[in-house]
């Protein structure tokens, strides 16, 4: 197994977790590592927008409800954002995350800053020895060296690292594994996802805090651009950043993680694709976003299966989630939420459904967990590589007007 493939599963996930002595092999093992930690979780947050605000506010009515958890601190470049939520969470405030991992003693980190600061903020609090909850995606589609070098980082230091694609923390995903695991729908051969909205409120619609706001004292201007090509300062840039490829990578980065993590959540050990091929653009909104709204992308894994994400922001008629095999069909109904499973004719299968759960604060709470008992969460950063790596192909298939091809035996990327 190379350096940076896909860890094991299953049986050899269990093996290969007991190599790195981490727990969750045994109950006695969990047991001992619960033991350790501390009677109260203290996470920080760096990153406080509308997502990270929310984040920090589900730890924190956690922690209200009974839960050992407690956010004592949040980081931000743009200080009335920072001092707001502070007070709101009787949390202590620093001007970014390196003031914080050294201001105070965490035992986990909530990463909720735009998707180009995602990896950095990460690495660091990695190295820190903090255990991560990242927002998706990963990293910005520009990032792909330091995405592997976070892996190899997270991998020889155990940390318990859980990507905030929440969407997979509804059980029925794990269950859908379990049945295809079982041969359920028989050999997997095509799976077929997307997203779809009608309007562009998570880009345009990112609120401006401050029209009349200026990058200087409070406003970390070139810390908000981290490694992106130096630009003079906008408003939009810095407040409606997802409109801008410099930032985000449209509906291809930060809509597509949910419904693909769910997929390959279903599909089992998490591994590399062998090409992808995107098209797409802007066919509806333009007025200044450099961004698509509209993305289509085929994954091809060798051997199969093929999976297909499809997705505009221009129109929210939707489709089901659908995986098929040699022997059934495994479809996520909309018109009931939940899971129906269908034999082929012929086929020696039983039809019949899951039913689907509430998951709106299990994500974060399994991380909580996990941190405890040193187990992988959902939606862990091996989940995250396999699916981040696919996205990246797809934005260099889409912008490059090629197809992306994935070299094993070098793990790197190649346009062809």
């Amino acid at each position: 197994m190379s350096e940076l493939s896909p860890q094991p599963r299953g049986a050899a996930r269990r093996r290969f977790l007991q190599t790195l002595g981490v727990a969750g092999v045994t109950p006695a093992a969990a047991a001992g590592a619960a033991a350790q930690a501390p009677a109260k979780l203290k996470v920080g947050l760096v990153g406080c927008g509308g997502r990270g605000s929310h984040l920090a506010r589900r730890a924190k009515a956690l922690g209200d409800g009974g839960y050992p958890v407690e956010v004592t601190a949040v980081a931000d470049v743009y200080q009335p954002r920072l001092e707001r939520l502070s007070v709101a969470l009787g949390a202590k405030a620093y001007p970014n995350l390196e003031a914080m991992l050294g201001g105070t003693a965490l035992d986990g980190v909530i990463i909720a800053t735009p998707d180009r600061l995602h990896v950095h903020h990460a690495l660091a609090a990695v190295r820190a020895g903090k255990d991560v909850y990242c927002e998706k995606p990963l990293t910005h589609w520009a990032q792909f060296d330091l995405l592997k070098q976070l892996v190899a980082e997270a991998r020889q230091r155990k940390t318990v690292f859980q990507v905030g694609a929440q969407w997979v923390s509804d059980p029925i995903w794990t269950q859908a594994a379990q049945e295809i695991q079982k041969g359920a729908i028989g050999k997997v051969l095509h799976a077929q996802t997307g997203y779809f909205r009608r309007g562009d409120s998570g880009e345009r619609g990112m609120p401006v805090d401050d029209p009349q706001a200026q990058p200087g004292r409070g406003l970390d201007w070139d810390a908000f651009q981290a490694d992106a090509p130096r630009r003079e300062f906008s408003v939009s840039r810095f407040f409606q950043w997802r409109m801008y490829l410099d930032y985000s990578g449209g509906p291809i980065t930060d809509l597509y993680p949910h419904p693909l993590t769910q997929i390959m959540k279903a599909l089992g050990p998490p591994r590399m694709p062998s090409r992808v091929v995107a098209v797409g653009g802007r066919y509806l909104y333009d007025g200044g976003r450099d961004v698509p709204d509209t993305s289509d992308l085929l994954i091809e894994y060798p051997g199969g299966p093929s999976i297909a994400v499809l997705g505009t922001i221009g129109n929210s008629t939707g489709m089901d989630a659908v995986i098929r095999g040699s022997e059934g069909t495994l479809t996520f109904d909309q018109s009931f939420g939940g899971i129906v499973l269908r034999s082929l004719p012929g086929a020696r299968g039983a039809n019949r459904t899951l039913n689907s759960q509430r998951y709106e604060d299990n994500h974060i709470r399994d991380w909580l967990e996990c941190i405890r008992t040193r187990q992988a969460p959902v939606g862990d950063l091996e989940l995250g590589f396999a699916v981040q790596v696919p996205l990246i192909m797809a934005m260099r298939s889409l912008l490059e007007r090629k197809v992306a091809v994935w070299d094993a035996e070098r793990e790197e990327i190649r346009m062809v």
